[in-house]
C-alpha cells in the first residue's frame, strides 16, 4: 500500500472520529425526519385505509374477480418480462465489459435509452408501431396478432422499461472484474459455454441477483407504460397499479388501498430480500457492484 493511500486513510479516520456528537446526532435527526415523513407516513396511511373498514372488507376487496385478474397479470407480466431482461443483461454485459468492438458505446447509450424517456412516452411508441393505425397495425390485423390492448403488448412495455436494470449492474461489476480468470480458463481449453457457468457466473451472482429484484419490482410497479398500452379493460388488461386507479377514480377507497397495500407489501419484501442480498455479499466478501 503506498505511502498516499494511508495517508488518505488516516485523513478519513480523523474526520469520521473527530466529528462532533451534535452535527452526527443533527444528521441522524434529519435522515429518520425524511424517513418518517415521506417512507413511513405513506406506509401508514396506505394499510390504515386497507383496513379502515375491518378486515373483511379488505379480504373481499382483494377477493374480487377483477382484482385477482390485475395480481394474476402483474406476476404474469414479471414473470415474463424478468428473465427476458435476465438474458439479455447478462449478454449486453458480457459484450461490453469482455470484448471490443463496433457500436459499443452506442450499445450502451441504447441501454440508458428508458432511464432518459419517460414511460409514457415509450407505451406511445409501441401504441404508434403496433396499433391499429400504427405503421404496423394493418398487417398484424390481417394476421389477427392483437399487441395493444391485450397482454403481449403490456410485456412489451414492461420488459422496455425495465431492461435497463440487470444489465447496468452487470456491466461495471464485469468491468471491474476484468478478463484475466476467463482468459486463463479459455488458454486451459475451456469453451465459452463453461468459462461463463464456472468462472464467470460465481463471480458476477450477487450482482445479477440484486439487478434480478430490482428489475422484479420496477415490473410489478410500472405504470406509465402499462397504462398507455393496456386499454384499461377490466379483468383482462388491467395490472395491480391500473386497477388501484380505477378504484380509487370509482371512489372505492376501501379497495383501492387494499390493492395499494398489497404493492406496498411487495415492495417491503422486495427491499428485505434486497438487503438480505447486500448483507450476505458482505460477508461473503464477494462485490455486488462494480466501480462506477
Amino acid at each position: 500500500m503506498s505511502l498516499t493511500t494511508n495517508n488518505r486513510i488516516a485523513v478519513n479516520t480523523r474526520i469520521t472520529t473527530t466529528e462532533s456528537k451534535p452535527v452526527i446526532g443533527l444528521l441522524l435527526i434529519v435522515a429518520l425526519t425524511y424517513l418518517v415523513l415521506f417512507l413511513g407516513l405513506p406506509l401508514y396511511a396506505v394499510f390504515h385505509e386497507a383496513f379502515s373498514k375491518g378486515s373483511e372488507l379488505y379480504w373481499s376487496a382483494l377477493k374480487e374477480a377483477d382484482a385477482l385478474s390485475a395480481i394474476k397479470l402483474t406476476l404474469l407480466v414479471a414473470v415474463i418480462a424478468v428473465p427476458a431482461n435476465l438474458v439479455f443483461g447478462i449478454a449486453a454485459a458480457w459484450a461490453i465489459a469482455k470484448f471490443e468492438f463496433k457500436g459499443k458505446s452506442l450499445l450502451i447509450t441504447l441501454i440508458d435509452l428508458p432511464f432518459a424517456v419517460s414511460p409514457v412516452v415509450s407505451g406511445l411508441v409501441y401504441v404508434l408501431l403496433f396499433g391499429a393505425q400504427g405503421w404496423l397495425g394493418p398487417w398484424l390485423m390481417e394476421h389477427d396478432i392483437k399487441l395493444i390492448f391485450a397482454v403481449p403488448g403490456i410485456v412489451l412495455a414492461t420488459i422496455f422499461v425495465t431492461f435497463p436494470f440487470i444489465a447496468r449492474e452487470l456491466i461495471p461489476l464485469m468491468q471491474a472484474q476484468g478478463r484475466d480468470e476467463e482468459e486463463a480458463a479459455v488458454s486451459l481449453g475451456a469453451s465459452g459455454w463453461q468459462t461463463f457457468w464456472r468462472v464467470t457466473l460465481p463471480n458476477i451472482k450477487w450482482g445479477l441477483l440484486y439487478g434480478v429484484i430490482l428489475c422484479n419490482a420496477r415490473a410489478m410497479g410500472e405504470f406509465g407504460a402499462v397504462s398507455v398500452v393496456s386499454g384499461h379493460i377490466r379483468g383482462l388488461t388491467n395490472t395491480m397499479p391500473l386497477h388501484v386507479e380505477i378504484l380509487y377514480n370509482e371512489y372505492n377507497f376501501v379497495a383501492a388501498f387494499a390493492v395499494a397495500s398489497l404493492l406496498a407489501l411487495l415492495a417491503l419484501v422486495t427491499l428485505g430480500v434486497k438487503s438480505l442480498v447486500e448483507w450476505q455479499a458482505q460477508r461473503s466478501g464477494e462485490p455486488l457492484h462494480g466501480a462506477h
